[in-house]
Order: C-alpha cells, then sequence, then structure tokens
C-alpha cells in the first residue's frame, strides 16, 4: 500500500492511461455483447430455437461481468502497479472469472436438463433432483479447476472428508435417506411426473416433481401433498398410469323384478356405445359392455355397466354422463327402476296350536 500511495503522490497522471483502457474495454465490450445478444434473439425469432433462448437467458448476466474482469485485467497489465498488487488482482480476477463461469454453465446444464433431458434415451427423469445433481456435478468441476490452477491436492481434501463423512451421515441420516430415496423413486422410473398415483395411507394426486427431500403430489382438489422420499420408496403405490393410461371403470345399475333382462341389458349397452361417440374420455376399443351382476337382491335386478377410460380422472365425468343417459332412457323405454320394497308377514301368536 505504501507503493501506491507514493505512485499516487509523485505521479498521479500514471492512473489515467488505465482508467481510460479500462473505460474502453467496457464500453467496446458492452457494444459486442449487445450485438451477440440482438443476433441471438434475431435467430431466435427465425428458427423458434429452443436452445438459443437457453443460451441467450443464461449469458446475458454473465457477460457483463466478463466485460467489467476484461476491462480491469487490460488496465492492471497497463499499469505501473508493483508486480506483486498486480499479480494479487489478475488472481482475485481469474477467481471471478470462473465463479461466474461455474454459475453460468450450472444455469445452462440445469436449463438443458429441463428442456432436453426427457428427449436423451436412458437418462434420468427430468426432476428438481436430477437438475441439482448436474449443477452440483458442475460446480465440483469449477472448484477442482480452480484448485488444480493454485496446485491444490485434492487427495488430502477427499480424506478429511472421508474421516468427517460418518459424522456428518449420523447428524443428517433423516436428509441423506430423503436424497437416496428420492433418487431410487426417479431412477427406478415406477412413478414419473404427471402420474396419477395413490399411497396405501390414501393419499392421490398428480406428481409434480421429486425433490431432494420430498415428492409433491397435486390432489383433484388442487392441493398440495408433500411425501417425503423415504417414506415414498417405502410405500405401497398404485399408479394408474402404468403400463399404460387406459383404465376400466363400472357402475351399477338397479331395476325392477318385472323388467326383461335381455331388454335391460340390450337398452344399456346401447346407451354406452352411442357414448363413444360424444363424450370424451370414453373408448370405444375395448368397447363398453353390461354383466347381469350382482344379479339378484333383496328388491331388484343389479346389472354392471363396464366401460374404458383414456385415463383416472375421465371416469368421472364418464360415468356422471352415462347414468344420466341411462335415466332418461329407462324413462323412455318404461324400465322402472325401483324403490326398495320389504314384505312382513304378520303371525298371531295369541292363538293355540
Amino acid at each position: 500500500m505504501h507503493e501506491i500511495r507514493r505512485l499516487l503522490a509523485e505521479n498521479p497522471a500514471e492512473l489515467v492511461w488505465p482508467v481510460v483502457i479500462f473505460a474502453l474495454t467496457v464500453a467496446l465490450g458492452w457494444l459486442v455483447r449487445g450485438l451477440i445478444l440482438r443476433a441471438l434473439r434475431a435467430w431466435i425469432a427465425r428458427t423458434q430455437s429452443r436452445a438459443g433462448s437457453v443460451l441467450t437467458g443464461v449469458l446475458a448476466g454473465p457477460m457483463l461481468i466478463w466485460v467489467v474482469i476484461l476491462g480491469a485485467h487490460l488496465a492492471i497489465q497497463l499499469s505501473d502497479l508493483p508486480a506483486k498488487y498486480a499479480d494479487r488482482v489478475t488472481e482475485t480476477l481469474y477467481v471471478l472469472w470462473m465463479a461466474s463461469a461455474t454459475l453460468m454453465l450450472m444455469r445452462l446444464a440445469g436449463n438443458l436438463v429441463r428442456h432436453y433431458g426427457d428427449q436423451v434415451p436412458g437418462a434420468l427423469p427430468v426432476t428438481t433432483l436430477s437438475q441439482n445433481l448436474v449443477q452440483i456435478g458442475v460446480l465440483i468441476l469449477g472448484v477442482v479447476v480452480v484448485m488444480d490452477h493454485y496446485g491444490r491436492q485434492i487427495t488430502p481434501i477427499l480424506t478429511a472428508l472421508g474421516v468427517g463423512g460418518l459424522a456428518v451421515a449420523l447428524a443428517l441420516q433423516d436428509t441423506l435417506s430423503n436424497l437416496f430415496g428420492g433418487f431410487y423413486v426417479a431412477v427406478a422410473r415406477q412413478i414419473r411426473l404427471g402420474d396419477y398415483v395413490k399411497l396405501n395411507t390414501g393419499e392421490e394426486g398428480y406428481v409434480g416433481d421429486i425433490g431432494w427431500r420430498c415428492t409433491t403430489i397435486r390432489s383433484l382438489n388442487s392441493n398440495l401433498i408433500i411425501v417425503p422420499n423415504a417414506k415414498l420408496a417405502q410405500a405401497i403405490v398404485t399408479n394408474y398410469y402404468l403400463p399404460e393410461k387406459r383404465l376400466w371403470a363400472s357402475f351399477q345399475v338397479n331395476v325392477s323384478y318385472r323388467s326383461d333382462p335381455d331388454q335391460v341389458e340390450k337398452t344399456l349397452l346401447e346407451v354406452a356405445m352411442a357414448g363413444t361417440a360424444d363424450i370424451p374420455g370414453l373408448l370405444a376399443d375395448p368397447a363398453p359392455s353390461v354383466t347381469f351382476d350382482p344379479g339378484f337382491g333383496e328388491s331388484s335386478l343389479g346389472f354392471t355397466v363396464n366401460f374404458a377410460v383414456a385415463e383416472f380422472t375421465n371416469q368421472f365425468t364418464v360415468r356422471n354422463e352415462l347414468k344420466k343417459r341411462i335415466f332418461r332412457r329407462f324413462r323412455q323405454d318404461g324400465i322402472e327402476i325401483p324403490f326398495p320394497t320389504r314384505a312382513i308377514h304378520l303371525e298371531d301368536t295369541t292363538k293355540g296350536d
């Protein structure tokens, strides 16, 4: 610092040239940055490239930092600062550049996984966990490069981490169990994003995300269910989207004992087959069917209408619409839906045998 103060006192004009170099470099870099971003945006508007949008989003901020770092580096190199101070500033600028580049690559890797991860055969499903794993990998690579630049050995650090890893694992065993549980769920591919699942504890809904600690499930009433990954890995899960989304559903229809079973069965089948043409979610293949089941009831004949829907949630709207159409058709054809009835026999116990 004494040498810097002496330089400022004896010849302050020596600092003018580095300041001018810094200002010119930043101005030129700002101009080049604007031209590059404008060219990228024009290319994106012309090609509708998703990769271009990702690249533009991650380059806008770091490029400005790189321009400032470049200007500072040129100014220091062209100044008359003592070598030891110039070297310190250069090393600091290198660390800042590596930090900004690492953060930019982390963001770029996360965005690429989010937009293109599901298109890579054999890759992990695109979840928050997979994005975090990729970004952590990029961060570790950046740290290794910086340490290698300064001649630091990684082996002693790994040894120290191995010794302290046991204590950390004991202290964070719940967190680690959730982390590895989420990793297992993601790798097994038995629960995927967007699948409709139901747990043995009763929770059900669409899988929204698989994070490092928990999995979020969105219920049909738009509530968010948060399940720890360790619990999810141990739960009995029904996945209504595997092995396919198509699902069989059914409902029961009761008619009077005075009705003709063949006519009722024919009527129900006609209504169900006609619904395949205009009821959303009702499938014509496989075709609906009607069975005389449960059959003989206490006061009615029971039939079951079986039908296939495109996915789990379609069954509710399809069942509602079919019931209304069946009710109107029964009124039209004179098929009676009976009220529950019971025959009571009275016995006079006051008389003798």
